[in-house]
Order: C-alpha cells, then sequence, then structure tokens
C-alpha cells in the first residue's frame, strides 16, 4: 500500500455497519473562522481544505453507473399462462440505488470551488469499472460537464438559505452534489404500467384539478378497456415514486463521507425556482439555466389552480443538449414524445432490441428466447396513454400538469473535511475514527 492511496484503501474496507451507525451530521469545515455560540463560541485558525480529485472521485462514482442488472421477473400469469407486463423497465443499466422501473431520472450536478458541473451517467457496458484510484479520477473528469466557471451562489439570506444554513452551507472548499429529476420519462412510462392491468382492474384516470373531469378517457371507460368504478385522481400519482431514487442516492452519499472520514451534510438546498433559474423569480444569469415553458393563461386555471398569474405554474422542462423533457417544447406534442418514448424501449436501437447486452445478463442461449418472448405494451395501453398525455397538455398548458417535469427535492448533501478541534473543544465523541485518522491516512503524504 503506497501512502498517497493509504486512505482509499482503508475507506474501501470500511464496514458498512460501522458507516450505519457512525454516521452523524457535522457540518463544522475547516476554514469557517468562527462559531459564534455565547459560551460555548469557537474560532478556528484552520484553512479551508478542498477535497482532493480522489476524494470527490469516489463521491461521483457513488452516483453514477454500476454495470448492468437483469429483468428477474416473470411475464406469464401463474394462474392460466397469459401474458402479463414484463418490459416495465426503461434501462437495463445498474445504479448504485434502485429506481422505480429502473426509470434512473435522477441526476447530479457537482458544485465546488472550480465550478459547477452537470454530471453525466457513463455507458457502463463500453467502459473499466474497476474501483481504482486512477480509473476513478479518470471516469470523475469524463463525467463531468461545466455549466459554469462559478460556484453556484446565492445572497445568504432567506429564501434562498435557511438560518443557520447561511453560514455553513456551500462554502469555500466544500462540494455539494444536488438531484434534479427528471419525472417525465417515468410519468410516461408508469402510466402505461398502471395500464396494463388485467381486463376489468384498469383504473380510470380524473383529474383533480379540472373539477375531477375523466382525464381524456371516456372513449376509453365506454369501450371498457378502463374500469369506471375504480377512479384514480393525477395528483394522487404525483412523482410516480420517480424521487425515492434521489434519496437512496443521497443516503449512500452520506454513509460514503463517512467511511472516507469525511464531514458529510444533507440539509436544504435552493429551492427550484433558484436552482434551476427561474425566469420570473431569478435574476438572469442565476441558476442553473434550464428551459421553463410558461403555459398560456386560461381563466379557468384560477379555479383550478387558484392562481391568478399564469407565470406562477412555469414548467422547467430541461437544460438544452443537458437534460431534456419529454414534453414540448422539445417535442411537437405529447403524441410524438410518447413515440420517442417508445422508441427508446422498443425502437431499432431501443433497450429491448440490445441483444448485445442481454447476452451479458444471461447464460449462453437464454437472451435471444427473452427478447422474443417477452411481452410489451399493447397498442391499446400505448393509445389511452397518449390520450391521458394529451388532455393532460392540452388541458392545462405543460406536461406533467400537477408535479414539475424537472423535480427538485430540495435537498443536497455537502461534504468537506471538519474541523476536528471544534469537535474536541466542545463535543465527547464528536467524530468517528474515520474522520480522527483522514489526515494522516488521505494527506501525510501531501
Amino acid at each position: 500500500m503506497t501512502d498517497q492511496y493509504m486512505g482509499f484503501e482503508c475507506a474501501n474496507k470500511y464496514g458498512l455497519l460501522d458507516a450505519i451507525f457512525k454516521r452523524r451530521t457535522r457540518r463544522i469545515s475547516k476554514g469557517i473562522k468562527s462559531i459564534p455560540a455565547g459560551s460555548l463560541s469557537y474560532t478556528s485558525q484552520q484553512e479551508p481544505q478542498p477535497l482532493t480529485p480522489l476524494e470527490e472521485a469516489i463521491l461521483i462514482a457513488v452516483t453514477g453507473t454500476t454495470g448492468i442488472t437483469m429483468p428477474d421477473r416473470p411475464f406469464e400469469s401463474p394462474d392460466d399462462g397469459t401474458k402479463i407486463m414484463g418490459t416495465p423497465n426503461i434501462t437495463m443499466t445498474g445504479r448504485a440505488a434502485g429506481s422505480p422501473d429502473n426509470a434512473q431520472g435522477t441526476h447530479f450536478f457537482l458544485i465546488n470551488d472550480t465550478g459547477t458541473y452537470y454530471l453525466k451517467r457513463l455507458d457502463p457496458t463500453d467502459a473499466d469499472l474497476s474501483f481504482t484510484p486512477e480509473n476513478l479520477i479518470a471516469r470523475a473528469e469524463k463525467s463531468k460537464q461545466l455549466i459554469s466557471p462559478e460556484r453556484l451562489d446565492y445572497p445568504r439570506e432567506f429564501p434562498y438559505y435557511l438560518d443557520p444554513n447561511r453560514f455553513l452551507s456551500n462554502l469555500p472548499a466544500t462540494t455539494l452534489l444536488v438531484p434534479v429529476i427528471d419525472l417525465t420519462r417515468q410519468y410516461i412510462n408508469g402510466l402505461m404500467y398502471v395500464l396494463t392491468q388485467p381486463d376489468g382492474t384498469r383504473p380510470a384516470i380524473f383529474d383533480d384539478r379540472n373539477f375531477y373531469r375523466p382525464a381524456g378517457i371516456k372513449k376509453w371507460i365506454k369501450n371498457g378497456f378502463l374500469n369506471k368504478d375504480i377512479k384514480v385522481p393525477l395528483g394522487v400519482m404525483g412523482t410516480f415514486r420517480t424521487d425515492i431514487e434521489a434519496y437512496l442516492l443521497v443516503q449512500n452519499l452520506f454513509l460514503t463521507t463517512q467511511a472516507l472520514g469525511l464531514g458529510g451534510w444533507i440539509h436544504a438546498a435552493f429551492a427550484s425556482p433558484y436552482l434551476l433559474g427561474n425566469p420570473y423569480l431569478a435574476k438572469p444569469g442565476q441558476g442553473l439555466g434550464f428551459r421553463y415553458h410558461t403555459p398560456k393563461f386560461r381563466l379557468l386555471d384560477i379555479f383550478r389552480w387558484g392562481v391568478p398569474l399564469h407565470k406562477v405554474r412555469a414548467n422547467p422542462v430541461g437544460l438544452d443538449g443537458v437534460i431534456e423533457g419529454m414534453c414540448p417544447p422539445y417535442y411537437k406534442n405529447m403524441s410524438e414524445a410518447v413515440d420517442a418514448f417508445l422508441e427508446i424501449k422498443y425502437g431499432e436501437n431501443g433497450v429491448y432490441r440490445d441483444s448485445q447486452t442481454f447476452n451479458k445478463i444471461f447464460n449462453d442461449g437464454f437472451a435471444d428466447s427473452y427478447l422474443k418472448e417477452v411481452p410489451k405494451y399493447t397498442q391499446n395501453v400505448i393509445d389511452c396513454t397518449k390520450d391521458v398525455c394529451k388532455y393532460i397538455y392540452n388541458t392545462h398548458g405543460r406536461f406533467p400538469a400537477h408535479v414539475d417535469a424537472m423535480y427538485v427535492p430540495g435537498i443536497w448533501l455537502q461534504a468537506h473535511h471538519i474541523d476536528t478541534n471544534y469537535y474536541d473543544f466542545l463535543f465527547r465523541n464528536g467524530y468517528a475514527d474515520s474522520q480522527h485518522e483522514h489526515q494522516a491516512l488521505w494527506h501525510s503524504h501531501e
């Protein structure tokens, strides 16, 4: 073991249960000169200490791809052998946390002293995934796409920061990872999945923001495809649980900071309009620069949504060329967006036409059988989904209507080197073994 990588080797062997039970929020980073707290006040002489490329690379890896997964589910009913939906997954790429239907809608942005970056997810099938320092650093650099050469920041006051976060969060030498979730793909996929239920159990979808009218599904109730007695409001569908992945990944990051011996802190991030750069609420050039699509004014929206200004309902739909939602204005209409989504899954270069990947998943001989036999969405499911999606956009001027296309969970994780002197001064057992040993293991060679 070389001195340069002693810390990495120790982190690699750090126990999962140790990380879980020794994990604590440790907010005070090196470089904070004063912690005024009455008789508990503390003054520090320590200088800010940014994360090293390797420390950051490990955190980036925790948000990224981890190989390929497998379709270990039945696609025939055990009762009578009828075909049931077998292709809900949007991708077969594996990630460090679970995601509904493997939608993987969570995207991460990284903020540090050198700028603000989007973290691209690298293809795990054509790259070296070995967990070595050199490979981790190389993959991290390949993943980082510069959005701004500046640290994303706002005035240190409400509503941008909550007390006392404004004194501790997003400071020099800290690294932040903030999730933003594209809901549009799983919203379409989730609707299709709901509509694959057996005859008599497919729900009728109603719009709780339009006086509980049928959400474009009158003919599907009339022809018996949907059961009018099983009513599901669009608002109940919400995010289709796509956001769960983000919280799991942030927790993984938190546990990783403990294994590395860094300070870790999950706390309130900039609210969605400020983080993404809503043109009506953020000044030009602030935020991440997402595109917003503003619905046209409709008088009924005052009653549907309780807001007199249609600008309040501006929808963040994407970051051009980086994350683009499956909705207008990136597509002419929602019918075209659904077709594009189906192309991703079943088209010529789609997930379920990729025999090369499935040959890596299955033992010899099974991949071709799976791709030939596994059921896909029926035409009725596709057409009904299109009608619901068209209804949402045509009625409310945005897709989705009840949640933002680009959803901000409102949290981020900060990683930093802690000021151990502060914790020694005030607390018993203020930090764990990994923080105690961090400087000697990771930085003795510097």
